[in-house]
């Protein structure tokens, strides 16, 4: 993959301070999220980028790897124990090598010309992507089919799956060096917002309109679920705003079969329009009552 200056994509200088990159973060994101851009590949593939640096710069670690090794920055404990190596077996012999100098490094790394160096295994570089499904893909366990460097990977997502949640896929990452071991794919998914529905954790929110007549004298209704239609019995006299649970209703915990969270509904109180005279004039015998 070709190399990515991370300072570039935030926007940012190398002097950039933990809040710079924050704020940097904060506004690419809003700009290139995919729900404010929707079937916009090239606004997709930003936001994998801009989140792969955040991951980096604001990691004080991984930061002081980059801002030393560049796009080699994940294999820099592997440099270094590398450099230890050759320095302390060649301190007797090569004294006034430059403590800089890496040569000797590339040659154990590569072979070297005079075959001398003992080739160093290197893991593979980690890939970043991003996956986005509807509130309807997350709420049941499923496969996808991924296209990473022209390789088609089919993954089961389970049910469940948070926003912004980023998980694993070992050795799906780019090839090892001198047969060290590939790296992983990270995914990160984006649930996209639901018309009805609004979802917190693993909680289901539905604002549900009543008619007047219902509201006062009770009655049935029949309401959607993302695994149905459900009968719900309306008390008399239910009020604006009024909410209840519906237990078990509500979105699968991840990874817990057949263990679902809540849903809850608020009752919206429709006032009717476009009332005849007879009908205004019973509401104000009733309002003398």
């Amino acid at each position: 993959m070709d190399f990515i200056d991370y300072y570039k994509t935030l926007g940012i200088n190398e002097n950039a301070t933990s809040d710079d990159i924050k704020k940097a973060y904060r506004k690419l994101a809003r700009k290139f999220h995919p729900d404010l851009n929707p079937n916009n590949s090239e606004a997709k593939s930003n936001f994998q980028i801009i989140n792969e640096a955040n991951n980096v710069l604001s990691d004080p670690e991984k930061r002081k790897k980059y801002d030393q090794y560049g796009k080699d920055w994940q294999h820099a404990e592997e440099f270094e124990k590398a450099k230890q190596n050759q320095s302390s077996g060649q301190r007797s012999t090569r004294t006034s090598q430059n403590a800089g100098d890496y040569s000797d490094f590339f040659d154990a790394m590569f072979g070297g010309a005079s075959g001398r160096g003992r080739q160093v295994k290197f893991r593979g570089e980690d890939y970043q992507a991003s996956l986005q499904l509807s509130l309807l893909d997350a709420y049941k366990t499923h496969q996808q089919t991924l296209t990473v460097n022209g390789k088609a990977i089919r993954i089961t997502i389970p049910a469940g799956i948070e926003n912004g949640q980023r998980i694993r896929i070992k050795g799906h990452g780019g090839a090892g060096i001198n047969g060290g071991p590939s790296g992983d794919l990270y995914i990160t998914f984006f649930i996209s917002e639901h018309k009805e529905f609004k979802r917190l954790g693993n909680e289901l929110f539905l604002p549900v309109e009543l008619s007047l007549y219902t509201a006062v004298l009770g009655g049935e209704i029949i309401i959607n679920t993302l695994n149905g239609k459900v009968k719900l019995k309306v008390k008399p006299e239910t009020q604006n705003g009024e909410k209840i649970r519906l237990k078990g209703k509500g979105f699968p915990i991840y990874k817990k079969e057949n263990e679902f969270g809540d849903l809850y509904v608020t009752y919206h109180i429709k006032i009717p329009t476009g009332l005849n005279d007879k009908q205004k004039e019973l509401f104000t015998e009733l309002s003398k009552l």
